[in-house]
């Protein structure tokens, strides 16, 4: 098995649970399992009012983003780092995950309420489904303010990029 660690799983046009229209960013994939981010799904909440403590981390009014639907009540927080190294996990490039009490100084950072998870061979058999398309990551792509599923499918190419203007709505096609 091929680790996805440090990629994107892009939702399928097909998914349409929790997922749907989703980029998650593979932060650890094992046999045991997988866990990662949904990266583009930011909520109503601002880092301030949720977890003020981060709040110097990321900017007060940074909103607070969906990380998905598996513990919603505890905090990810990943950062793109001038030393790699100063993270506790890195994941690609510059970018981690961000123990704020180990420092490292960092570039930018976002704050994700929760994560996505898949026991042993979940997320393989999704992937023999085609519930995902893989794409490599790339340190900024937790930092986009655009359409990130659209973005993804785009640098994928060709009949993808197509893929990429499909409406949110395909009946308003």
């Amino acid at each position: 098995m091929d680790s996805l660690r440090g990629k994107l799983l892009i939702a399928a046009p097909s998914l349409f649970d929790f997922f749907r229209r989703t980029v998650v960013l593979m932060v650890e994939h094992t046999e045991e399992g997988a866990f990662g981010v949904v990266l583009n799904r930011p909520a109503e909440t601002t880092v301030a009012d949720a977890v003020p403590d981060l709040a110097e981390l990321t900017g007060a009014e940074e909103p607070v983003r969906i990380g998905g639907p598996v513990g919603t009540d505890s905090v990810v927080m990943l950062g793109e780092f001038e030393d790699p190294e100063a993270s506790p996990k890195q994941i690609v490039g510059s970018l981690g995950l961000v123990d704020p009490g180990e420092g490292g100084e960092l570039r930018q950072a976002r704050v994700y309420a929760g994560h996505a998870g898949w026991g042993a061979g979940q997320l393989e058999s999704e992937l023999e489904r085609d519930a995902w398309l893989v794409q490599d990551a790339e340190p900024g792509d937790p930092f986009s303010d655009e359409d990130l599923w659209q973005l993804a499918l785009q640098r994928r190419g060709g009949e993808y990029a197509l893929l990429a203007s499909m409406p949110d709505d395909p009946s308003m096609n």
